[in-house]
């Protein structure tokens, strides 16, 4: 598919060619793809940057969670799931189109992966209603002009934004900037949706880094339990709003910890419980903190290690499973994959030996 797009397009050029007479037309391929051209960088569009090729609206905000110290991003509990790979957003009003069309190069992305070089391509089919033409789902479309940018009309030319303009999957959202009126979401292919912004928030989550308590803090001994535990309030739910301007779409995407999972880094340990997952307590610790006395005890939360490191540390990984969920406007909520954080910490383990006589 990809591959006939760049030929495609070679035919798209030849077809339009008086559209795009005095400019330049570039449609970028998949990574793996040498033989088209690469967009150039989007220049001429006013202040902000609004068609580059990757430069999403959406508007990121962190509710609630902690903010500051060490923090990371989470990795999906579903290996096979993605983000949507791309989707519509309102780019330009009509005013803001006609000021970047007839200002400087005007040059810049009219679909995630095809950028138009030169006033006369952005006049001729927005301001001028020539028609224009492009590769769209391995179709060559035409798609019909505007008079005068559709001044003194209240909406919005609509735009594609792919995630990874790079990444294979990204070629869903190529429609040559469109038009919609303002209040309403276009009815096409991945349009976006209150889960689609629930789906990009899962991006931006960021969580608190895993540092847990040990006792022994220093070394541990073979064969004696290591406990392991965290604080109450050491974790709290992370929620990330992401809103799309002039759509009215929103959706608060919760991050929960409700597990901490145990990896003593060597087959010569034993872990407890024998899942090596910790679960969270109602008070929001894990565990139980180490007492004086509690050395021979079993603890809920912990590794006893068998072999002793000689030197070389064994590397403990503590991983939390956050479990994710989302509201959204229009009364709409959902599940997201669960997402870890892992962070690893080195444990030397000693033998003391006994001598007896």
């Amino acid at each position: 598919m990809p591959a006939r797009r760049t030929v495609g397009w070679s035919a798209a050029v030849g077809a339009a060619a008086v559209l795009w007479t005095g400019g330049i037309a570039h449609a970028d391929g998949p990574a793996e793809d040498t033989t088209s051209p690469s967009p150039p960088p989007a220049s001429g569009a006013a202040s902000n940057q609004e068609l580059s090729a990757a430069v999403s609206r959406i508007k990121v905000t962190q509710t609630s969670g902690p903010t500051g110290g060490k923090q990371g991003t989470l990795t999906s509990t579903d290996v096979n799931w993605e983000p949507p790979p791309c989707w519509y957003e309102p780019a330009m009003t009509p005013e803001q189109l006609k000021k970047f069309s007839e200002t400087g190069l005007a040059l810049g992305q009219v679909s995630p992966h095809a950028s138009w070089g030169g006033q006369k391509l952005w006049t001729d089919h927005y301001r001028d209603g020539k028609d224009a033409y492009n590769y769209e789902g391995g179709s060559l479309i035409t798609r019909k002009g505007y008079d005068d940018y559709n001044l003194g009309r209240d909406g919005h030319f609509w735009r594609g934004v792919a995630r990874d303009p790079d990444a294979p999957d990204s070629y869903g959202c190529e429609r040559v900037m469109f038009w919609q009126d303002a209040g309403e979401v276009p009815d096409v292919p991945n349009a976006p949706t209150a889960e689609t912004l629930a789906a990009y928030a899962y991006d931006k989550v960021k969580v608190p880094d895993t540092e847990i308590e040990l006792k022994p803090a220093a070394k541990s001994t073979v064969n004696l339990p290591t406990w392991v535990w965290l604080d109450k309030g050491t974790f709290q739910d992370v929620k990330v709003r992401a809103e799309l301007p002039d759509t009215g779409l929103w959706a608060e995407t919760t991050a929960k910890p409700v597990a901490l999972h145990l990896d003593p880094g060597t087959e010569d340990a034993e872990v407890f419980p024998a899942s090596g997952d910790c679960a969270i307590n109602d008070d929001g610790s894990i565990g139980t903190p180490y007492t004086k006395g509690s050395g021979d005890r079993t603890p809920p939360c912990g590794v006893r290690y068998l072999r002793a490191t000689n030197g070389t540390p064994y590397h403990l990984s503590a991983s939390v499973t956050w479990q994710i969920t989302w509201q959204g406007s229009g009364g709409t909520d959902g599940d997201l994959p669960d997402g870890t954080f892992e962070t690893t910490q080195d444990m030397n383990v000693q033998e003391i030996q006994s001598i007896n006589r």
